[in-house]
């Protein structure tokens, strides 16, 4: 594969606006004097976006918190993330993948002759910083969707801004084909076994990549006859063999949800002046103020949160201590209404007066209360 991008200056308009100097300065203060900001990754993007009325999550990862020792910290260590095997059983797959100038992909891409397989481009992407980067990947895009024939996009960076803050997101790869269309390449260890693959699996992966998607569009903006595909070229193991494959994932309405729920998050700097006088999650500060620090900021915990959140564990003992329906899950608080905890549930059910009868959660508790009275007494007769 031959390589045509020149290694000029990159340009400056595709990146985001970089937070303010006094936010800058107020994050900091957050993280705590010798903290550097923990990056966020589209995983956490997509998590974020599942969950949007999560004020805590919110200010914490634009903040740059890192939110797996600030659970330790308060004493509720989470058993989330990929494990150290899956770690490297995932890299060794994309480095199969991406060998010998990613012929693999280029096959997967239905490029066949000696001729096509080396006219593919694969520009070098190296820069400063994640902002060099971003802006070095822009214009690799532009300069490949200019020139027209296959390029391939090793690792790029997309800028992406979340509640007024930069984030910078690195796929997997992303392929720009002779008609000027982007898309992205999602590169996964979970197998493909028969052409298809554990659905929850796929789910994660295409919200993930609804993510990239999002940020390309926003490059796409600025580039003139450029378009980004709505389908995602997931590549996974096949069988049980280490041989590639691919599937396409259709993920338009991962990406509508994704968009959607990202635009309802409330900016950072408004999450931050909210916050007490003297509040930090300076992780050197003791477990007392952190935790106080941290239950400052109002939380959307439920159960789902457990697979994709650090501080799952903590936010679930909050709220079984306080007794909040949420702990049940979404579908249960949504069908409970104005009921908001557990013993006002149980009230409800044994005919209390603090909530109307024409209540249609207390009408659907006091029948199911009743029917469960029913059905112990018959048990009962019958022994």
């Amino acid at each position: 594969m031959s390589e045509s991008l020149d290694s000029g200056p990159p340009p400056q308009a595709p990146n985001p606006p970089t937070p303010t100097t006094p936010l800058r300065q107020r994050l900091a203060e957050l993280r705590g004097p010798a903290a550097q900001p923990h990056p966020l990754d589209a995983r956490a993007l997509a998590a974020l976006a599942a969950n949007p009325g999560c004020k805590r999550r919110a200010l914490l990862d634009g903040a740059g918190v890192d939110k797996t020792a600030l659970a330790s910290a308060l004493g509720s260590p989470a058993a989330y993330g990929q494990s150290q095997f899956a770690f490297m059983r995932g890299n060794a797959f994309e480095a199969k993948v991406k060998a010998d100038g990613g012929k693999e992909l280029v096959r997967l891409l239905g490029l066949d002759s000696p001729a096509e397989v080396a006219s593919v481009r694969v520009p070098d992407l190296s820069a400063a910083g994640p902002e060099g980067r971003a802006a070095r990947t822009a214009l690799a895009l532009r300069e490949a969707t200019a020139t027209g024939g296959w390029t391939l996009l090793d690792h790029p960076m997309l800028a992406l801004e979340v509640a007024g803050s930069p984030a910078y997101l690195e796929p997997d790869v992303v392929v720009v084909r002779p008609d000027g269309r982007w898309t992205v390449v999602e590169i996964k260890s979970f197998p493909m076994i028969d052409g298809s693959a554990d659905a929850a699996k796929v789910g994660a992966a295409a919200r993930q990549a609804a993510v990239y998607v999002l940020a390309l569009e926003r490059v796409a903006a600025l580039t003139g006859g450029a378009s980004v595909a709505h389908t995602v070229l997931l590549v996974c193991p096949k069988d049980f063999s280490n041989l590639p494959t691919a599937s396409v994932v259709d993920v338009r309405k991962q990406l509508s949800v994704t968009r959607r729920q990202l635009a309802r998050l409330t900016r950072i700097e408004d999450l931050a002046a909210a916050l007490p006088e003297g509040a930090t999650f300076d992780l050197e500060r003791p477990a007392e103020e952190l935790t106080a620090a941290v239950e400052s900021v109002s939380a959307a915990y439920a159960p789902e949160c457990l697979a994709a959140c650090e501080l799952a564990f903590h936010c679930r003992d909050r709220a079984r201590e306080s007794g909040a329906v949420e702990a049940l899950g979404r579908a249960v608080r949504g069908e409970l209404g104005g009921l908001t905890t557990v013993g006002a549930v149980l009230a409800a059910a044994r005919g209390g007066t603090d909530h109307p009868a024409d209540d249609p959660a207390v009408t659907a508790l006091r029948r199911a209360a009743a029917l469960r009275a029913d059905a112990l007494k018959e048990a009962a007769g019958c022994r």
